[in-house]
Formats: structure tokens, C-alpha cells, sequence
């Protein structure tokens, strides 16, 4: 089909990221693709960080990061219509209907909304996936077919990235999500996993994103062994796809992330062994391994450019990135609570931990969850205005941005996901 024209951006960061076109600090060297167009105007905003004298005169005005910090574009009018894609088949009587519905939010969950996404790449990014899954690396049997649609990726990948140039760049976003949760269904929850030998496991999957360097002699088998699984399988094929896009340093960005997702997976699985309750704090620096991490720290490969690797490598924008990646899980604690509670045995989550630890109510539990991701979100959109105050770069505007717009879509997909998340009835 003729490749979709770019969605309508959405964003935590306003206008300021295209007022500072011309404002490059140093030598950094920004593409052409690297600007942003300007958002409509803001609405007022929600608790604004006061701005600096010299940030008011750059931008010229209360529409700029002072004011408006880091909330969401609120559009005055709808988006342009896009022609709607068209309607699927109805599913057979005998299956759960798989369209996502509004969903609920959660009540005194800080979050903003975001437009829905462009129906035409939603579609289009469904298809590819599928067929990716199913004819090149043979994800799932037949029986889990029903579970892949209703994960909804296609529209969770494009809420999350509305500024990729074209659709194998949402693609490439998309496979990589696929194939890390395949391997954490696989060797981790509930299709086969165990915290059991999964160091092992774990370890030879990730040779599949960064590749072992060994003889001529045992090469071979090692090469023979990304196929033996599904999760190898995906992760190897999704690696090859992304560097196709990526630089050298973004690739090893992601590799680097990886291996903290990784190390987060072995730590929650050596407390599942011995049964051990961790302190809420040591939960969260669990969460903060075990997370999104890797998935808005490809923002800029995604939309097309690339924030060079020693403004990523900053301890202010490092900060940034673990701050949003804390506040999204947290998101996935809270909506998949009902479904992990539902699950066999017992399932660690944030409000399990608090309520087990500080001895409260179930329901007091999840509330507490609920002000830990509000204090997270709120620590995250204060950092990164201050980044994009004290550096305007070009590029570093852009990627924070990014990474906000992913923060929003995340929750998009986790609140309308009602195939896979409902809440607690706690109000």
C-alpha cells in the first residue's frame, strides 16, 4: 500500500523545540531532520515550573518551556481528519472481541492525553508485525494468535512514536517491542518461563542483539543457536532490522539497555526463588532495570535523527530517560494488576509490595503505587524542562520530547488495552 504521510505530532514539550532551530550549543552538528515543527498553541497549563528571566526572553513570551513545562499540546481544534481504514471483519462468535475500547483511566493517575493515533499506520504497522511474527520468525504457535492481536502493538507503537518519518520506522520500534516481550513470556511469565536456569537463558538471548565474538571453530553452533527459539529468533531478526537504521552509538545505546532489562529479569527471578519480599525501595530499583527503558531511549532512531551519544551519555539526560522509564512501568504495575492477581501464584507488583512491607490494605497498597508514579512523573517533567532550559540544543529538544510523547502513549495504550488490563475496584 502507498506509504502513509506522517502523523500529527503530539508532545509534552512545546513549541520551544522549534524556536531553538538556530541555538546549537558548541560543535554538535544536527540534521536538517532534526527540527521540530511547531506545535498549536497550548492551553494553559498544569503547576508550570517559573521560568528564568533569559528563558522568557528566548521565547519570547508565556507559550514557551517556563510556562507550559512539560504538558501536553492541547489541541484548540481536532486534528485534520485521516481517511479511516478500512473496517476488519467481525470476529468469529466463538472469540473475545479484540478492539480496544475508551478504557477508564486511573482515578488520581497524573497523566495526559494524547490524539489517537493515525488509524492508516496503525493498520498498516498491524499487518507488517503479523506477518513478521508469523512468517519470518515463527513467534507463536496457532493457540497464543488470539493473545498477539489483542496485545493491540500497531496502535501502541504509533501513539507512542507519531513523528517517524515512515512506517519501517515504526517498524523498527515495533519489532524490537515484540521480541522483548517474547522473551519475556517465554523465559520470565506465563507461556513457559521460570526464574529457574533463566541466567542461562537470558544470556545466550541476548547474544542475539550483541553478537559473540569467538573461534572459527564454535562460531557455528553459536550462530546455529539464535533459531532454536522463538525468542532468539525474534530478538535476532529484530536487531538485524533495527541496525539497518540505527548508527554505531545508538545501537550500542540500546545493547546497553538491554543488559540492564536483563539484569533487572534475574533479580526479581532470584527474589521469586527464595520467596524473598523486597523493601519498597529495593523494588524500585528492581523497576528501574526491569522497565521500558529501552523502548524511549530509540526515540531519535525512530523519528529519523540521532541525539549524539555524549548529550545521551549527560548525567542530567541519563536522569531524564531512568526517570520516564521508572513512571511508565509503574503505569504497567498499576493497570495489570487485576490480570497478575488473576494469574497462578503470586505475582510482584509495586501495590503488592507496599501493602506487604508497610502493612496496609490491598487498596491502600495501590493508592500509595498510585502517588509513587505521580512523585515519578512529576520528578520527570521537571528534569527534562530543566534540560531543555539549560541545553537547547536542537536535538536534545527533540529526544526529550520524544521520550515525553512516549511517556503519554504508553499510558494511551496501557488505559484502552481492555482486551489485556481492567481495574480494581477500590473507588
Amino acid at each position: 500500500m502507498p506509504e502513509p504521510g506522517p502523523s500529527p505530532l503530539q508532545s509534552s514539550l512545546p513549541g520551544a523545540a522549534a524556536q531553538f532551530g538556530a541555538h546549537v550549543l558548541g560543535s554538535v552538528k544536527v540534521p536538517a531532520s532534526g527540527g521540530l515543527p511547531a506545535p498549536p498553541a497550548p492551553s494553559p497549563p498544569i503547576a508550570p515550573p517559573a521560568p528564568s528571566a533569559a528563558l522568557r526572553r528566548l521565547l519570547g513570551g508565556p507559550s514557551g518551556l517556563g510556562t507550559e513545562g512539560l504538558h501536553p499540546a492541547r489541541r484548540e481544534a481536532p486534528p485534520a481528519p485521516v481517511p479511516p481504514a478500512p473496517v476488519p471483519p467481525a470476529p468469529e462468535p466463538a472469540q473475545e472481541p479484540l478492539a480496544p475500547a475508551a478504557g477508564n483511566p486511573i482515578p488520581g493517575l497524573y497523566y495526559h492525553p494524547v490524539p489517537e493515533p493515525d488509524p492508516v499506520r496503525v493498520e498498516e504497522v498491524s499487518r507488517r508485525i503479523k506477518a513478521w511474527a508469523v512468517d519470518e520468525v515463527d513467534l507463536f504457535p496457532d493457540a497464543w494468535e488470539n493473545q498477539f492481536d489483542g496485545f493491540h502493538v500497531g496502535r501502541y507503537m504509533v501513539a507512542c512514536h507519531p513523528d517517524a518519518p515512515t512506517i519501517e520506522h515504526l517498524m523498527v520500534a515495533t519489532r524490537l517491542m515484540v521480541a522483548e516481550n517474547a522473551v519475556d513470556d517465554c523465559y520470565c511469565e506465563d507461556h513457559g518461563g521460570s526464574p529457574i536456569g533463566l541466567g542461562g537463558r537470558l544470556l545466550l538471548a541476548h547474544t542475539a542483539i550483541d553478537p559473540l565474538h569467538t573461534t572459527k571453530e564454535y562460531e557455528p553452533a553459536w550462530a546455529e543457536s539464535l533459531g532454536s527459539d522463538a525468542p532468539r529468533r525474534a530478538y535476532r531478526s529484530a536487531m538485524e532490522y533495527f541496525l539497518r537504521q540505527a548508527s554505531p552509538s545508538q545501537a550500542d545505546r540500546y545493547r546497553h539497555d538491554m543488559a540492564r532489562l536483563h539484569l533487572g529479569y534475574l533479580a526479581e527471578a532470584a527474589w521469586s526463588q527464595t520467596e524473598y519480599v523486597p523493601e519498597v525501595w529495593e523494588y524500585l530499583a528492581m523497576r528501574q532495570f526491569n522497565n521500558f527503558r529501552p523502548c524511549p531511549t530509540i526515540t531519535d532512531t525512530v523519528g529519523g535523527y540521532e541525539l549524539p551519544a555524549d548529550l545521551h551519555a549527560q548525567a542530567a539526560m541519563q536522569r531524564v530517560i531512568a526517570l520516564a522509564g521508572n513512571a511508565t512501568t509503574i503505569v504497567n504495575d498499576l493497570y495489570s494488576y487485576t490480570k497478575e492477581l488473576a494469574a497462578p501464584g503470586r505475582h510482584m507488583n509495586l501495590p503488592v509490595v507496599i501493602a506487604d512491607r508497610e502493612g496496609t490494605s490491598d487498596k491502600e497498597g495501590y493508592l500509595k503505587a498510585v502517588e509513587v508514579h505521580n512523585d515519578l512523573m512529576h520528578a520527570f517533567e521537571a528534569e527534562a524542562a530543566a534540560l531543555a532550559a539549560a541545553c537547547p540544543v536542537p536535538s536534545v529538544l527533540r529526544f526529550l520530547r520524544g521520550v515525553a510523547v512516549w511517556v503519554d502513549g504508553n499510558h494511551y495504550w496501557h488505559q484502552t488495552n481492555t482486551y489485556r488490563y481492567s481495574l480494581p475496584d477500590f473507588w
